[in-house]
């Protein structure tokens, strides 16, 4: 179970904030973001070795789609597609709203049940694939959203439960000076209640093979700027650094 952060500000020099912690097996072999893809040659993600597509993706145009696990979906399927063909798909367009577009003409039957962001500096999208018939989408509020493996804000999710409210109330990153250590910390916080077990946490610690891999913050500015800072383990252990995107359009 992934986790997306999103923080809308229409208006704001920064209007678009992004925060999210990949969950992953251990042994699931992937390639931190950048240009991997021939067909998609301004397209920068992580590249999933097994498949080869991506769980986010930022397309030239200023398009960052990801893609998270719905519950109980977590792997392949015989018979059905990559899910991490969907943050390329999205991330061509040139806008979210022609993302979201290009996403709702399929049929989520292709692949087992997804959950997607798809974001610019104007829109943010959550659509949500239940492994048949069309996607459904929802705007995504203005504020402060978390996405995890269940819908945007759900409080019936541990994950979102505890920690929506700790976003919520810390002051946002500063994406013009650099800092952005109190998101950092939020993400990296691996503590849990026994009781309720890591599916509270947005750090996932090494449980059966799994847990979270590594780590993003990005912002989108007014002005067409943008920023990846990328943490290539599990934030916490190692540090995070600004990524070198290609010009955008």
């Amino acid at each position: 179970m992934c986790t997306v952060i999103a923080l809308r500000r229409p208006g704001h020099s920064w209007p678009l904030l992004i925060a999210a912690n990949r969950d992953e097996r251990l042994d699931r072999a992937w390639d931190p973001p950048a240009t991997w893809w021939p067909e998609h040659p301004a397209t920068v993600g992580g590249r999933d070795r097994s498949a080869g597509g991506t769980w986010m993706a930022l397309g030239r145009g200023g398009v960052l789609a990801a893609v998270l696990n719905r519950p109980g979906s977590l792997g392949p399927a015989a018979g059905k597609r990559s899910r991490g063909e969907l943050p390329l798909i999205a991330a061509a367009a040139e806008t979210a709203e022609a993302a979201a577009a290009a996403i709702l003409s399929l049929n989520a039957g292709a692949w087992r049940p997804f959950n997607m962001v798809i974001a610019d500096s104007r829109l943010a999208v959550f659509i949500r694939g239940l492994g048949e018939g069309p996607p459904e989408a929802t705007t995504l509020p203005e504020g402060l959203s978390m996405v995890t493996a269940h819908d945007p804000n759900d409080p019936t999710s541990p994950r979102t439960r505890r920690h929506l409210p700790r976003f919520r109330a810390t002051p946002p990153p500063d994406p013009g000076t650099g800092d952005w250590s109190a998101w950092e910390a939020l993400l990296s916080d691996s503590r849990f209640d026994p009781a309720i077990g890591p599916a509270e946490t947005l750090n996932v610690p090494p449980t059966n093979g799994f847990g979270t891999v590594c780590a993003s913050l990005l912002a989108f500015g007014a002005d067409g700027m943008r920023h990846w800072r990328f943490c290539p383990a599990a934030p916490g252990t190692a540090p995070f650094a600004a990524l070198d995107l290609p010009a955008g359009r």
